[in-house]
């Protein structure tokens, strides 16, 4: 984050041209996912000609890009094992009855919601003591949130969505740490790729990022990296987009713009009702997308409705 002043006048103005508070009335819960309606997810079903479906998902597993300090990688912990089974030591409950050669394996897992690929939730980001739509961020409290918890989700996610590959279209394999996005760079791609976003749409930004760092993640958890501007916060509002998702750990680029920490999800999550993904392994969906000069799919990327989290891991498909 720079030293500078933070330009709180900037962002104070984004917040007013781009807020959604009561546009859905005082007590919604699903923010811009309004924008996502019957026929906008029959549209998207309609997408479907092939029969392909492509993860956008990293592996959840010890291998992941957190380094262990704001959040850890996924642990998969077994309760019950074949090595057990067959050393006769496997601990079944006693009111199965007798169970000849049977076995099982049980496991456990301890998931940090936002440790790989990810939606935030309404309830992830304040600002000045409000959460989204303008309740007091205090409804996010040691047992959850009791208010735009992500179980309030759990219906949503089925609608459309356009990968907009802003590398490809700069010729490079991934974008540079700190590029930011613009407004510009989004039309130019869209435009190239033939095709646009509108209402009730989930945008899709590969910048490369991702697989550049596969395997050898370095910073990329919190790092510099390529990201969306402020700039577009207006052109996302405009076109009443349902959520926007990337390949990067923040989505937005880094170092912060403005001065000031993360405010393109000041003003997208608490203001906006944004549904934000982040860490989305787009790179298979990208060479179908080019392949079949197709940019365009039906997403199915349901959360896990778990009672008053912040953010859920998902396994995003493109379906073609």
């Amino acid at each position: 984050m720079s030293d500078a002043r933070p330009d709180l006048e900037r962002l104070r103005s984004l917040i007013d041209e781009c807020s959604n508070w009561n546009r859905w009335g005082p007590d919604d819960q699903v923010g811009t996912l309004n924008h996502v309606t019957a026929d906008s997810v029959a549209g998207a079903a309609a997408l479907v000609r092939d029969g392909v479906s492509i993860s956008m998902a990293l592996d959840l597993g010890p291998a992941g890009p957190q380094q262990g300090g704001f959040r850890v990688n996924p642990m998969n912990l077994m309760r019950e094992t074949g090595a057990d089974h067959v050393a006769g030591l496997q601990r079944l409950p006693p009111d199965w009855g007798p169970t000849g050669g049977l076995g099982v394996g049980d496991d456990v897992v301890i998931l940090p919601h936002q440790a790989a690929t990810q939606w935030d939730g309404l309830g992830h980001v304040f600002w000045e003591g409000r959460m989204w739509n303008g309740k007091p961020a205090a409804r996010v409290g040691a047992h959850g949130a009791t208010y735009a918890g992500i179980e309030q989700w759990r219906h949503q996610f089925v609608m459309r969505g356009v990968l907009v590959d802003v590398a490809a279209h700069h010729g490079v394999a991934a974008l540079e740490p700190g590029y930011p996005i613009g407004v510009d760079d989004l039309e130019a791609t869209l435009e190239a790729q033939g095709c646009d976003v509108g209402t009730g749409d989930a945008l899709i930004v590969r910048t490369g990022m991702l697989e550049e760092r596969r395997d050898n993640w370095g910073d990329y958890a919190g790092g510099p990296a390529p990201g969306l501007s402020v700039d577009t916060l207006p052109w996302i509002h405009e076109r009443q987009l349902a959520a926007v998702a990337s390949d990067t750990w923040g989505l937005e680029v880094r170092p912060s713009e403005l001065g000031a920490a993360f405010p393109f999800h000041v003003v997208a999550i608490p203001h906006m009702g944004l549904a934000l993904g982040e860490i989305w392994d787009v790179a298979a969906v990208a060479r179908h997308c080019h392949q079949s000069g197709r940019f365009e799919f039906l997403l199915v990327a349901p959360v896990l409705p778990v009672v008053g989290a912040t953010g859920s891991a998902v396994n995003p498909l493109a379906v073609f």
